[in-house]
Parts: structure tokens; C-alpha cells; sequence
């Protein structure tokens, strides 16, 4: 059900003062940053109203200005729409995403559907559409740059892609289902949050948590106290699957408890039980695609991505899948000769998986994560390895600051310096996980970049790495250190952003292009210089020894077959949701899931999706609906793109520059097969991937 956003009062939350509303004015903190210290709860509201209010009259200004179209009076001015509600909008995805609460939450599901009316007001309003279509249609005469000609070619496909062209009662129908969708998508955000919240696992006795690190099981105890079971352990959930302490306990039926607590999080009947909204989800989708002449969503969705069809992607998929099963099955059989030498007498399972394939790669490799760990102290990996990697390829450099407010005390900001010394952007980073903070690593701006606009960066990293108890150092595995580098590829993506129109700026690319710097910027956590500058000893300070350096690069393409399978699932699970008909049913949410991985072969008992339909918050409400395959055909790109740089000198600030020049810095300027190509010298090239992760030679 859609609820207005008139009413300040609904939520519970106090009526804001409009007057004094922190919100409501152009931030004087450098970059635009919000007054995280004066905004309350309470301000978002009113302010989203006016910003709606605002963006609603100047798009009519627009739509109805009687001079004939211009590049200026259409295209900018549209440009220019909307810089109160991006605004308030930005701040508030942050604290949402990163620390909500109920009012917060409310207020999310509230505006949702408001949010999805804006876009429904520029591209399904019939006077708009008219002037990008004469504009289009001259763009030959208009002598425009390169940059404006992309802006052009960007917004007449945006039209015609939302049903610019549809009858005006076809718009209508529309508009309802784009309401609904975003309604849907904001309460499964919510209910996912709660089932991660109530679905962890409560320990009574401390001797089922045999196997976990001293420091593990006091953050277990801390988050059972918060929770209000003092002198007991809470095993809270990631969003994956798969959980980190599955590595390490050695009860099986403690194991098999948190197996199954992860995996049932969303499916237990009750309030949480995700099944029927997303089905709904589906079957909407579906329905916008058939309204707007499209196969299925699918199809109407690639249309502005790199791989472009369905088919593109189904092929690509169906390259990897028989190497990363037959991969996945030969370490499955690994694990269990180590299970049956233990006398174990049971058969591999999901639960088992973790904690024996870490004892294969001890057996292995010699490597042991508790080994790992101290040389990976936090600040040592963000300031010696995350930031010092991004100056010796691009000579930024950083500076923490205290004057710029945050939104929560374990929350870091620093201004990001350019080569040059000018400030390029502001960067925060939160990395600790919190109950009210959603699962997983993303990285979004507060501020976009325009010089059209006059704005420079403000971006943000948020991750979820299990906080030491206090006194305890804050060490973390080498998998959290990836995410860092990950995390921050995206941060240069958006630091680097050098476009005049914030549409075409920075990350605001295709699905399937924007993992590409997230992912290419993994490569330097191991890179010998990079990681030799980071990877010191928390106590003696003495630098990771090489020994242990050969066994984490031997280990590299350990378990790679189940890492890749496990995603795979999740590349076929919204692949197939996604291609439903418009003429399709709701769907059983149980049964379309195991009949996708069926048909594609990868329904290996043993290896889990990552996520499960029910709680794939990538695909239901962040935006990777027809496409989580991206993750892996971006992974194709880093991978050969990485490969130009080991054959042209590795790390170097040229070779930095370069990449920066090509990639980082064009946002979605050109088409994304061009930039990459002129880049590479050739299109992308899936071989250094296969052999990245161990598949073939």
C-alpha cells in the first residue's frame, strides 16, 4: 500500500521546524557535507517534501517553457533540476542503508514510490519527450560536444526506454506499477533487515562455540547483551550464506544450527518471510516489460548495458558454469578424503564446508587464517595499503579530519588531495558491522560531481567486518581487506569523476561496466609492493614475511570453485526470474529457484547459492535486477584489463594515469565496449579471468 508523504507527523517521528530544517539550505561544510550533528530524524521528511515539491515545479517549468527546445532550455535545465531533493536524498540513503531505525524505516518505505514519480514525471511526460525527440532528431546540426551529444543520446533512450512512447493510458498503468515496485522493494529492505536481526543464533552453552577465537566469542556475548540475553553468545547474520564463523567451529551441530538460521532467515512463515513479496516483485516487473514491448524484463533491462541481450549474458554464463562446477566438485571431493581420513562418517554438506576446506587449505598450503590475521591491523590496510596503492598510482593523497561531522561515532572522513595538491573530494568510510546497518559493502556519493553544478565528490565506503570487543585489536581476514580495495575502486570511480553533467557522472554507468574499478582495484591488496607496505605486525610491527606471502598467492585459487560457483547460482537465479513472460504467474519462490539451478546444471547440493531469492537484496531492491551477472563479467574486465598492466610495468604512476585518463575519470561518456577496448587494444578477452581463478592453466 502507498502511504503519503504529506503528513510530518506519520512514522511517530516529532514535526521538524521547517525554518531551522539543517536540510532545507546549502550546507556550509566543505563539499556540501551534511550537518550529520544538527539533522534529526525528524528533519527528512518535510525536506523530502520540498524537495519533491521543488523538483515537480521545476520539471513543469521545464516541460511547459512555449521557446522551442533547446540543448539549454531541455537537456540542462534538466541538468539542473531536483538539487534540493538529491540533497536531502543523499544524506538520508546513508543513514538508511548504514544506521536506520524504525522512524527511519518508515520514512523509507513513505518516499519510495514519491521518489519513483519524479522519474515518472520526466519520462512519461508526453511535453518533455517531444522536446528530446526534436532535439535527437537534430543532434547532427546542433554542434554540440562530445560530452553533450552522450547526454543527448542518453536521455532519448532513457525515454524511450521508461515508455515515453506508450499511449497515455499505458503511461498511467505505468506509473502504477513503478509506484508499486518501488513500495514493494523499500518494505522487503525492511523486512530482510529484521529477518537478519532475529534470525541469528543464540548459544546457551559456551562449549558450542568451540573453535572460535577468544576475541570471536567476545563479540558474540557483546551482541547477545545488546540484545538482551546477557551471559549468553548471539551469532549474528551476514547477508550470504554462508557465515565467517562456519570456518572455525568445530561443533557440527552448532554448525548446522548456524547453516540453517542463515538459510531459513526469510522463510519461516512470519512477518519476516520474504516468498510473496517477491514473487510480486517479479510478476510487476514482468508486466512493465510486456507493457513496454519487451520479451521480459530481461530484455528491456540490458538494453543500455554493456553485454546488451539476454542471450549475451546466458552465453557468457554458460562459458563458466561447466569449468567452475567441475572445479567446485574436485574440492568437494578434497574435502570429503579429509572428512573420511578423520573417520568423520558423515557426507559432505553445505555446513561442513567452510570449516573443512579450511583444513584442506592447511593441509594444503600451510596456511592458517589466525596466522594472517595480525599482520592485517585496519588502519594499517585503509592508510598503508588502500590509500597508499591510490597514491603511487594516481599520487593522491589524505588527510583525516575531525571538523566535518558524522552520522556515527565509527565513522572516519578525510579529504582526498589530487596530484596536484588541490582537493579532489571528501571520502568517509564506516566499516564495522551494526544490527541497524544493512548487510554486505557498497560504496554511493553524498555529493555527485559536476561542473556544471559546481560539485566536486563527497563519497562514502560502508562495510560490515565484525567489530573487536573492546581492548581487542582490530584485526580483520585477507578476504575484508579485498573488500576494502574493492570498496575503494568504486570510491576513485566516483573520486575521479570529471564530467560537466551530473547524469553521465562518475558511477552513474551501466550495471555491467560499474564493478569494473571495484573489482580491477582488488588486484593491488596483493600486489608484493602494496601488500608489503600494509601487511605489518599489529604487536612487533615486523612486515609480513614472504613465506607467508608465497602460501596466501599459492592459496589464491583455493576454493575458487566454490566461490564462483556459489555466484553463478545467483547469476542463474535472477537471469531466470527475470525472464518470466509477461503472461507468466506468480511464481513459487522455492520452486522456480531450484528448477533454474537444475536447468543450468549448477545445483550442486553442496554448494549453496550465495544468496537465496528470499533474501537477494542485490536483485529485489538495489538495483542489479537482471544484473548480479555483472559481478562476474566485470571480474573478465578487471582481470584482462590487470593483465595490460603486468605485460606494461605493473604499478606505476603512468600506468595509473593512463587507466585513470581511459576508465576512471569518463564516467558513461562513450560506449562501454569502446572505452574498454581502446584501453586493452582488443575486445574483452574471458582467459585471464579463467586463469585468475584457477579453471584452466
Amino acid at each position: 500500500m502507498t502511504t503519503s508523504c504529506n503528513n510530518p507527523n506519520k512514522g511517530g517521528e516529532k514535526t521538524a521546524d521547517t525554518a531551522s530544517n539543517p536540510l532545507l539550505a546549502q550546507s556550509t561544510l566543505p563539499f556540501g557535507a551534511p550537518a550529520f550533528d544538527k539533522i534529526k530524524d525528524a528533519d527528512y521528511r518535510p525536506a523530502f517534501e520540498e524537495g519533491i515539491k521543488q523538483e515537480f515545479a521545476e520539471i513543469d517549468k521545464v516541460a511547459n517553457n512555449t521557446d522551442a527546445p533547446t540543448f539549454e532550455n531541455t537537456l540542462v535545465a534538466l541538468e539542473k533540476c531536483g538539487q534540493l531533493l538529491n540533497r536531502v536524498n543523499g544524506a538520508f540513503s546513508l543513514v538508511s542503508g548504514a544506521n536506520t531505525n524504525p522512524t527511519l524505516e518508515k520514512l523509507q518505505e513513505d518516499i519510495a514510490p514519491k521518489l519513483t514519480s519524479i522519474q515518472d514525471a520526466i519520462y512519461l511526460n508526453s511535453k518533455l519527450f517531444n522536446k528530446v525527440k526534436t532535439l535527437y532528431q537534430q543532434k547532427d546540426k546542433l554542434n554540440l560536444d562530445a560530452e553533450s551529444v552522450r547526454l543527448l543520446e542518453y536521455y532519448y533512450q532513457e525515454f524511450t526506454l521508461a515508455g515515453a512512447n506508450l499511449s497515455e493510458s499505458n503511461r498511467d498503468t505505468l506509473k502504477k506499477y513503478n509506484q508499486e515496485e518501488a513500495s514493494l522493494g523499500a518494505k522487503y529492505t525492511n523486512m530482510l533487515l529484521a529477518a537478519g536481526k532475529a534470525g541469528g543464533l543464540l548459544i546457551t552453552n559456551k562449549a558450542q562455540l568451540a573453535g572460535l577465537s577468544d576475541g570471536d566469542i567476545q563479540a558474540a556475548a557483546a551482541n547477545a547483551k545488546a540484545a538482551g540475553h546477557d551471559g549468553q553468545w548471539l551469532l549474528s547474520l551476514k547477508n550470504t550464506t554462508q557465515q565467517p564463523a562456519l570456518q572455525s567451529l568445530t561443533n557440527r551441530d552448532t554448525r548446522q544450527k548456524l547453516f540453517e538460521a542463515s538459510f531459513n532467515r526469510t522463510e519461516k512463515g512470519g512477518s519476516n518471510d520474504t516468498r510473496k513479496i517477491i514473487a510480486r516483485i517479479a510478476w510487476v516487473r514482468a508486466q512493465k516489460a510486456k507493457l513496454l514491448g519487451f520479451r521480459n524484463y530481461s530484455d528491456w533491462r540490458l538494453r543500455d548495458q554493456m553485454a546488451k541481450t539476454p542471450e549475451a549474458v546466458d552465453d557468457f554464463l554458460n562459458k563458466l558454469i561447466p569449468a567452475a562446477t567441475a572445479k567446485a566438485k574436485e574440492e568437494a571431493a578434497d574435502i570429503q578424503a579429509v572428512i573420511n581420513q578423520e573417520k568423520g562418517g558423515f557426507q559432505l554438506q553445505p555446513w561442513d564446508w567452510n570449516y573443512y576446506s579450511e583444513k584442506v587449505r592447511k593441509a594444503k598450503y600451510d596456511l592458517n587464517d589466525d596466522d594472517v590475521k595480525p599482520y592485517f591491523e585496519i588502519d594499517s590496510v585503509l592508510k598503508n595499503g588502500v590509500f597508499y596503492a591510490a597514491n603511487q598510482l594516481y599520487g593522491l593523497t589524505f588527510k583525516e579530519r575531525h571538523d566535518v561531522p558524522v552520522y556515527q561515532p565509527d565513522v572516519r572522513v578525510f579529504t582526498v588531495y589530487d596530484k596536484d595538491g588541490s582537493e579532489l573530494g571528501l571520502f568517509y568510510c564506516d566499516y564495522w558491522k551494526r544490527d541497524n546497518k544493512s548487510g554486505g559493502a557498497w560504496m554511493s556519493n553524498i555529493v555527485n560531481q559536476s561542473k556544471l553544478l559546481g560539485l566536486k565528490p563527497v563519497i562514502y565506503n560502508i562495510c560490515n567486518f565484525t567489530k573487536p570487543a573492546p581492548g581487542q585489536p582490530a584485526l580483520i581476514s585477507f578476504e575484508d581487506v579485498t573488500t576494502m580495495f574493492h570498496e575503494f575502486g568504486h570510491g576513485l570511480h566516483g573520486l575521479f569523476a570529471s564530467q560537466q553533467y551530473p547524469s553521465l557522472s562518475g558511477t552513474n554507468v551501466a550495471r555491467d561496466f560499474v564493478e569494473f574499478p571495484s573489482q580491477f582495484n582488488e588486484h593491488w591488496a596483493l600486489y608484493p609492493q602494496v601488500l608489503k607496505h600494509y601487511a605489518v605486525h599489529y604487536k612487533t610491527g615486523a612486515v609480513i614475511p614472504q613465506e607467508l606471502i608465497d602460501k596466501i598467492k599459492k592459496a589464491a585459487t583455493f576454493n575458487q570453485g566454490y566461490a564462483l560457483t556459489e555466484a553463478l547460482a545467483c547469476d542463474v537465479m535472477d537471469m531466470q526470474w527475470h525472464e518470466l513472460p509477461g503472461d507468466a504467474p506468480l511464481q513459487d519462490v522455492d520452486k522456480l529457484e531450484a528448477t533454474a539451478l537444475a536447468k543450468k546444471s549448477i545445483n550442486l547440493p553442496q554448494v549453496p547459492p550465495r544468496y537465496r531469492s528470499s533474501y537477494f537484496l542485490h536483485i529485489w531492491a538495489n538495483g542489479y535486477a537482471a544484473g548480479y551477472y555483472a559481478y562476474a563479467w566485470t571480474e573478465m574486465l578487471d582481470d584482462d584489463a590487470y593483465s595490460w598492466f603486468t605485460e606494461n610495468g605493473g604499478l606505476t604512476r603512468a600506468n595509473g594515469q593512463r587507466f585513470r585518463d581511459m576508465i576512471l575519470s569518463r564516467g558513461n561518456t562513450i560506449d562501454y565496449n569502446k572505452m574498454f577496448s581502446d584501453f586493452r587494444g582488443h575486445a574483452p578477452d574471458i582467459k585471464p579471468m579463467e586463469k585468475n581463478r584457477g579453471l584452466i592453466q
